[in-house]
């Protein structure tokens, strides 16, 4: 049985793949009964497509998986906070568990800036767990941001 360490380390594996894209490195990871059902990773700017976020991605392919929107569930694993429009997502996906590494102070939907998978006046409230190889995750993108100001001051 795998832990919630390992499948944290199946989305930030996503996330490499979209740092190699030269995509914001945010990967995601959906796990029904100890099995990933869906990966994603950033592809925003390769598929000029403002909702390709990593969550969108995995939770797209977990339901095509599963054949079934309601990931009731399933627990979903991504690098970063996920932001309104991805929070959004998971709380329609009906989603158990949110496990996520760094948090996003400028759009976080899940806890820092806003709590929306809590909000007890929806019909629907997810189980987050925060910080997980958040040091790893962060990380990832801080190299990311410090390699594109870079490749756009030379």
């Amino acid at each position: 049985m795998a832990d919630d360490s390992f499948f944290m380390e199946e989305a930030l594996s996503e996330a490499q793949k979209a740092y190699e894209l030269k995509e914001v490195p945010i990967g995601a990871v959906v796990v029904y009964q100890d099995e990933i059902i869906g990966r994603g990773y950033n592809r925003r700017e390769t598929d000029n497509d403002p909702t390709a976020h990593a969550e969108m991605i995995a939770i797209r392919k977990a339901a095509e998986t599963l054949d079934d929107w309601r990931l009731e569930e399933c627990t979903l694993y991504v690098t970063v906070e996920p932001c309104l429009m991805c929070a959004g997502a998971i709380l329609k996906a009906r989603i158990q568990k949110l496990v996520y590494g760094t948090e996003s102070k400028k759009d976080g939907a899940s806890g820092s800036l806003l709590n929306i998978l809590q909000d007890d006046r929806l019909n629907h409230q997810v189980e987050v767990v925060s910080g997980l190889k958040a040091e790893k995750a962060s990380k990832l993108l801080k190299n990311f941001f410090k390699e594109l100001r870079t490749r756009k001051d030379g």
